[in-house]
């Protein structure tokens, strides 16, 4: 029998001393964090003081807050908004979006790390198409904006759109609130993408650009109208390298259409203009282009009509998805919903017949189930 074998079977043997021994008076340590583990709930009060003391930590969690959809986070959410709403409205709100492929995200890089260089606070909310098959959304910004993510004096906050009409969020004007608020004065809303719906954004900023890009076959017979009919200014994006040339022929080309149109803010000729977000050729002409506007709608009060008239919107885009939550989540809408969808999609019911009985369901019955707002 070995030593190894006796001292095992031995009940004498002395067991080993533990490499770690805790000595009378001294406290072990502190167990490990849990990874994962839910933060404690922030108040009203600490979120506010976060975010008027530029505590980006805070802003995040505001944001998350105000983008939430649980009950319980809307009453704080509110009181939050309230706090902060008279430290809003100091800013420049710029809208950009585009054709698929028209560099909006390398464009919003370059001239926010050109701003961010010249002193500005830059924020960015970046909404993310969200899929409508699985719900997701790919919240790639701050990846495409390596730069400016990463630069201190700019905020990037992608969002997915959650399937809302018009490219933005529905909280995207409160996500705008909480940025002035930490005291950024230029916001960039890069929506997700160009069509009819996308008239949204208007409503929520000052300038709103759109983004083209050369030899993507007849852009003019393309283009929906209302998008060009919005537009503060029109941008051919890429004009570099071999691009340059056929970039002026389209910026010439859309120069001469947007003569046809009623220009989408008083006093102000919406104009085209050709630049390379890339190489960040003609980019600081169209930061220009936009203090320029900012200029001479203060001055006209252009700017401060659109601001009152944008804040009467959004009223009302609250009121609308005030109204529309508590029909879905009537309690006899939703029991009579599936069947009436059935019977719409085969064709046995008028889709008119079936949106009556809804509506009279809702409006007849007094049993509601009330939703946050």
């Amino acid at each position: 029998m070995t030593r190894d074998e006796t001292n095992h079977n031995d009940p004498e043997r002395e067991e080993p001393k533990p490499t770690l021994q805790v000595r009378k008076g001294v406290e072990p340590p502190p167990p490990p964090l849990r990874t994962g583990a839910k933060r404690a709930p922030l108040s009203t009060e600490e979120y506010v003081e976060g975010v008027l003391s530029g505590d980006r930590n805070r802003l995040a969690r505001a944001i998350t807050l105000v983008e939430s959809n649980a009950p319980a986070d809307f009453a704080r959410a509110r009181g939050v908004l309230q706090s902060l709403l008279p430290r809003a409205g100091r800013s420049i709100r710029v809208g950009v979006t585009g054709v698929p492929g028209a560099g909006k995200s390398t464009f919003i890089e370059t001239v926010g790390m050109e701003l961010a260089g010249r002193g500005h606070r830059v924020a960015v909310t970046a909404v993310d198409p969200s899929s409508s098959v699985s719900g997701g959304s790919i919240l790639g910004d701050k990846t495409r904006m390596e730069h400016l993510a990463n630069h201190p004096g700019a905020f990037i906050r992608p969002s997915p759109s959650g399937g809302t009409l018009g490219g933005v969020t529905r909280k995207t004007r409160e996500t705008v609130i909480l940025f002035e608020a930490a005291g950024y004065d230029v916001i960039l809303i890069e929506t997700v993408g160009v069509g009819q719906n996308e008239i949204v954004v208007r409503s929520m900023v000052d300038f709103f650009l759109l983004l083209l890009i050369p030899g993507a076959g007849d852009e003019l017979q393309g283009m929906k109208k209302g998008i060009m009919e919005i537009a503060d200014a029109v941008l051919v994006n890429k004009a570099d390298g071999g691009n340059r040339d056929a970039a002026e022929r389209a910026r010439s080309e859309y120069e001469k259409a947007l003569h046809y149109l009623r220009p989408a803010t008083e006093g102000w000729t919406t104009k085209a203009f050709a630049a390379s977000a890339l190489t960040g050729e003609g980019v600081e002409g169209i930061w220009r282009t936009i203090e320029r506007f900012v200029e001479i709608t203060r001055d006209s009060g252009a700017f401060e009509r659109r601001r009152r008239a944008q804040e009467r919107e959004w009223m009302h885009a609250l009121v609308r998805d005030r109204l529309r939550d508590l029909f879905l989540l009537h309690p006899e809408v939703r029991r009579r919903l599936p069947q009436l969808e059935k019977e719409v999609t085969e064709g046995r019911l008028p889709a008119t017949t079936a949106a009556g009985e809804l509506l009279e369901l809702f409006e007849c019955s007094p049993k509601r189930e009330e939703t946050p707002e």
